[in-house]
């Protein structure tokens, strides 16, 4: 009898691909539960079955308590009897006592049959649930089992009937037609626990389906070489696809949609024709939202980040229709990739708007020069942030560093090696002889006048200081604007001089505000600052 035990254990555990350990716990709790039907005992009772020989014992566990203590015979034992079970016994350990009925056979068994099948099914659905809440945004096969036209959902058969999932009309493609027994594709969106196994939610139109469409078709994107950046679409209708190359020499867009577009179009096949639109992903948003904006060919973009962070796109007349696409699907699913708002002229219209190239040139520099204003702004808080932490006590102060941030002795770059042994070019006329670079300082001085400023309200904290706005760029023309971008056009200075030159802000510390330097080359590497240009501010200003 205990022989085949063991190995009907052995069996259920290959069979239903469950561990020993959690049959016998199951067993023993159900040797429990006949032990008190049977024999109607009001013991704390612990049955054990060992796994070596398949024996089973009913053990009574028995608190050992003193005469005058002994409260209930039924947990409680006196000191000298539980001594007789076990000699070195002490008032207050447990011990357990042997209980196991002479007749505790067929009936007990029979009883606990169905407890143990219970404990079997249990410890099988957490097995089922364990093993598919690890395939969560994984694709699955299955087939169509039934039509549940009460909740408009199919019943989807999962590995041959070992699970069932859930896929509801929102989740199936548009235009899909299924029949029980049609094998069907599908993304695993969630598993929950269910009373009769886990729940699994399948979708056809989950944007993470595509993904893993493209990471089965494309080798490139599954071994890293190409990174899906970003995903937009309208399920059974159009996608829009970003993506990024992790290693020079490699064509991202041509890697996925291969040679004459097959891996490609077995993608469109299996989403029931549904149009993809493979991009190249950019770090520049303007060349980003152009590029996701194709097939159409775009003249010009500039942004607007403080406009809800709105991209103006300009497209000849004939390729108006095609940027906006049918019932604005092309911009809707460009802002869906990009996150900006999508507003499409033509450059008809941007003209009868006064939006001329000049205008979008002086714009765009504009809105360089505010994300610079921005950048101070930030590098002004978070110096503040860091002051009031020190003050706190939460951050160590730390040393103020008059050395550059790379080491010049062991880290010094290439091009600075070079333009050290090159000789020193003599400065041109300036208005200050020695000019150091006071960015720092010109911080400290925003954050002055930002903390100032947040102190006695005037502005608040996702505004900037118009004020400080006015003086930095409207009073400026447009070189002063350039010079603060380091972007803008340099065509007026290079037919005067002949080269090319940047421009830097730094400190005079006889004039008392900033002044503008432009920087080139001499000798073929050596870098010079020279031609100060006077700002027109005072660093008290601020």
């Amino acid at each position: 009898m205990n022989k085949q035990l063991l190995m009907a254990i052995n069996q259920i555990c290959a069979e239903r691909n469950l561990k020993p350990q959690v049959v016998i716990d199951a067993i023993e709790q159900a040797l429990i539960s006949a032990y008190r039907k049977n024999f109607g005992t009001a013991q704390n009772v612990e049955a054990r079955l060992d796994p070596e020989t398949g024996d089973t014992h009913i053990y009574a566990v028995m608190q050992v308590v003193s005469p005058d203590e002994l409260t209930d015979p039924n947990t409680q034992i006196t000191l000298e009897e539980a001594r007789t079970y076990r000699p070195n016994a002490e008032i207050g350990d447990e011990i357990r006592i042997e209980r196991t009925p002479d007749d505790f056979g067929r009936i007990a068994a029979q009883a606990a049959k169905q407890v143990i099948l219970q404990r079997i099914r249990e410890a099988e659905r957490d097995a089922l649930y364990e093993e598919y809440v690890q395939r969560e945004g994984e694709l699955i096969q299955g087939v169509v089992r039934s039509i549940d036209r009460k909740n408009d959902a199919l019943i989807i058969s999962l590995d041959g009937g070992q699970a069932e999932g859930v896929m509801h009309r929102s989740d199936q493609i548009p235009g899909e037609r299924y029949r029980p027994g049609n094998s069907v594709l599908a993304y695993v969106v969630e598993v929950t626990r269910g009373g009769r196994g886990p729940n699994i939610h399948l979708s056809r139109t989950h944007r993470n389906m595509l993904r893993r469409l493209l990471e089965k078709e494309v080798p490139e994107i599954k071994q890293g070489v190409v990174e899906i950046k970003a995903i937009a679409r309208e399920a059974g209708s159009r996608s829009k696809v970003a993506v990024a190359a992790t290693q020079r020499g490699v064509d991202p867009v041509g890697s996925c949609v291969g040679m004459r577009g097959v891996r490609i179009q077995n993608i469109v096949k299996e989403l029931h024709g549904e149009k993809i639109d493979v991009v190249e992903w950019d770090s520049d948003p303007e060349k980003f939202v152009a590029n996701a904006l194709s097939p159409a060919k775009v003249t010009d973009v500039i942004l607007f980040p403080q406009l809800d962070k709105t991209a103006l796109v300009i497209v000849s007349q004939k390729q108006l229709s095609l940027a906006i696409g049918k019932e604005g699907q092309n911009a809707r699913l460009v802002a869906k990739l990009t996150g900006w708002r999508i507003d499409i002229k033509s450059e008809e219209e941007a003209l009868a708007e006064g939006l001329t190239p000049e205008e979008r040139d002086r714009l765009r520099r504009e809105q360089k020069a505010r994300a610079r204003e921005a950048d101070l702004m930030a590098a002004a808080r978070r110096l503040l942030e860091e002051e009031a932490l020190a003050e706190e006590g939460v951050l160590e102060p730390v040393e103020e560093l008059d050395a550059p941030l790379f080491d010049l002795e062991h880290e010094m770059p290439p091009v600075v090696e070079d333009a050290l042994e090159a000789e020193p070019a003599e400065p041109e006329l300036v208005e200050a002889e020695t000019p150091v670079d006071k960015e720092a300082e010109v911080i400290k001085a925003l954050a002055a006048k930002l903390s100032t400023s947040m102190a006695g309200g005037d502005i608040e904290d996702a505004e900037l200081d118009e004020e400080l706005y006015a003086r930095f760029f409207e009073s400026k023309e447009d070189e002063s604007i350039d010079a603060l971008t380091q972007t803008g056009s340099k065509k007026k200075k290079k037919k005067k001089s002949g080269k090319r030159k940047d421009r830097k802000l730094v400190f005079d510390e006889e004039l008392g505000r900033l002044v503008q330097v432009k920087r080139r080359k001499r000798g073929g590497s050596d870098l010079d600052y020279d031609d100060f240009e006077d700002f027109g501010f005072d660093l008290d200003d601020f």
